[in-house]
């Protein structure tokens, strides 16, 4: 892949440079600052960028908003050595995140996954939600300080509203995901069902229903502990498709 380097230092984007030719892939240009980092990006159109976040004329935040705007999109990954950037970094549209000094390992790591996730990828996901109808995802996507996850929708157990956020519940852990619940109600309504205004769950790992107290209902899961808690709305129609498993 052909890869840009962003670092106000020097000895900073001399060992990433190396790392990155180490790995097989290309360091096409390197930026001091936000602002290079754009007017390189336009002119060399790389798959990927490594961005520092504090960072002279714009920081790194700031850039990862502006890349997001370029067609093709490059992918950004931070590379600094402030964690508690994480959560902005992950709104920030960034395909991965890494704390400095930066391990050839988790480097490659993460590359790999962008490999595997190029910008015709990405494309061919976006036209698969508007082609919800014909085709269902058999994996969902998700953007982690680790980089990109590929999560099997076989094995989510559910799937949770969290603010302006989703978070799925997956036989190896939880992320989060920025789709709504009716997005994917819709599309998954074979698989998933219902069971609170802000809970989806998966109807191959729907073990039954508990009475907590009177009217109040909660559903058991398969392989987990967790009870999701039953809305008397959904309740009707939650019972019946237990009827038919």
């Amino acid at each position: 892949m052909n890869i840009l380097i962003s670092d106000d230092e020097p000895l900073a984007v001399e060992r990433l440079s190396r790392l990155v030719s180490q790995l097989g892939h290309q360091v096409v240009a390197t930026a001091q600052n936000g602002k290079q980092v754009l007017e390189l990006a336009q002119q060399y159109e790389p798959d990927v960028v490594l961005l520092d976040i504090q960072m002279p004329v714009m920081d790194g935040l700031s850039c990862a908003q502006h890349l997001t705007q370029l067609n093709p999109m490059p992918a950004v990954v931070f590379c600094t050595a402030y964690d508690q950037h994480a959560l902005n970094a992950i709104q920030s549209q960034a395909s991965g995140y890494l704390i400095k000094p930066i391990a050839q390992s988790e480097l490659q790591r993460v590359l790999n996954n962008l490999t595997k996730l190029t910008q015709a990828q990405k494309s061919n996901i976006e036209q698969k939600k508007s082609m919800e109808k014909t085709t269902q995802r058999q994996q969902i996507v998700a953007k982690t300080y680790r980089g990109v996850e590929l999560i099997p929708t076989e094995n989510i157990y559910y799937f949770l509203a969290d603010q302006k956020y989703v978070a799925v519940r997956h036989k190896n852990g939880s992320v989060l995901i920025d789709e709504t619940l009716k997005e994917l109600e819709q599309e998954f309504a074979d698989k998933f069902i219902r069971i609170h205004r802000n809970a989806l769950i998966s109807l191959d790992y729907l073990d039954g229903l508990e009475l907590v107290t009177s009217g109040q209902y909660q559903v058991r899961c398969r392989e987990i502990e967790e009870k999701l808690a039953v809305s008397r709305r959904h309740l009707p129609i939650l019972r019946e498709r237990i009827y038919h498993l």
